[in-house]
């Protein structure tokens, strides 16, 4: 099902395909993040996410100064906790983490966010975000001390993201996690896309064409590449172009 048309939200084109890159503070330099940036001007990327599920380093705030002075991008914030909120982004994924039952990720950081982000500028875009099993236990699924939801189980996913759905969250996140070992399954895509009429963002696993192409193929409005890109940066030139290719093919069907 499509997605409403909502100017409050993440600027979604509706019935478009978007490409996210995903950045890890913990992973990046000045000089890689610039790299980064040039690659992004070539190959058009259509958000930033920045953040993480464990972040040591100091780096954050120096990469979102970065993006913010090279790039027209949006910088979203990806945040694995209420410290790791930023004023200089443009937005937040306020996360909440309905595939699992850890009262500290459902609601607990949230709490501790909201003051922050009411005296904020950042929009908020309020998401149920759902960790996917992909072969092995992930650093977000240690982290949140959750299960995520077993790959071969696409209805389990369904049924999550509809009562994320009816309580009010206006995105849904499907996460197979860092270093994934494979990609969230194109059936379980397919059978939450037949059950919400929400923006639906997946990551985790993505790290060839072909895996992107069964995302978006699966009803994936935004695919989101991380490590696979850090490892290899010509991937983004290859992502960016299966995105660019599918929306010249929506726009020949209309």
């Amino acid at each position: 099902m499509p997605f409403k048309n909502d100017q409050s939200r993440i600027p979604f084109t509706p019935g478009r395909k978007h490409f996210a890159l995903l950045l890890d503070p913990d992973n990046l330099t000045e000089v890689s993040c610039l790299s980064l940036l040039t690659l992004s001007d070539a190959h058009p990327v259509d958000f930033f996410f920045v953040g993480g599920s464990l972040i040591t380093s100091q780096n954050q705030a120096g990469i979102i100064r970065l993006l913010k002075q090279h790039s027209n991008v949006p910088v979203i914030l990806f945040p694995s906790s209420h410290q790791h909120i930023d004023p200089q982004a443009d937005g937040i994924l306020l996360l909440s983490l309905i595939s699992g039952r850890n009262p500290e990720f459902l609601i607990g950081q949230h709490v501790l966010a909201a003051p922050i982000l009411k005296a904020s500028a950042l929009k908020v875009y309020p998401t149920g975000y759902m960790l996917i099993d992909t072969g092995r236990q992930t650093t977000a699924s240690y982290m949140s001390g959750t299960m995520p939801i077993p790959h071969d189980k696409p209805a389990i996913a369904a049924c999550t993201a509809m009562a994320g759905e009816l309580l009010g969250l206006q995105y849904i996140y499907l996460d197979g996690g860092s270093g994934a070992m494979r990609p969230v399954s194109a059936e379980m895509i397919r059978a939450v896309r037949e059950a919400v009429d929400l923006p639906m963002i997946v990551g985790g696993g993505i790290d060839t064409v072909e895996k992107a192409s069964a995302a978006l193929e699966a009803g994936a409005d935004v695919i989101v590449i991380g490590n696979h890109i850090e490892k290899n940066p010509g991937f983004l030139a290859e992502v960016s172009s299966l995105v660019a290719s599918y929306n010249v093919a929506l726009d020949v069907h209309r």
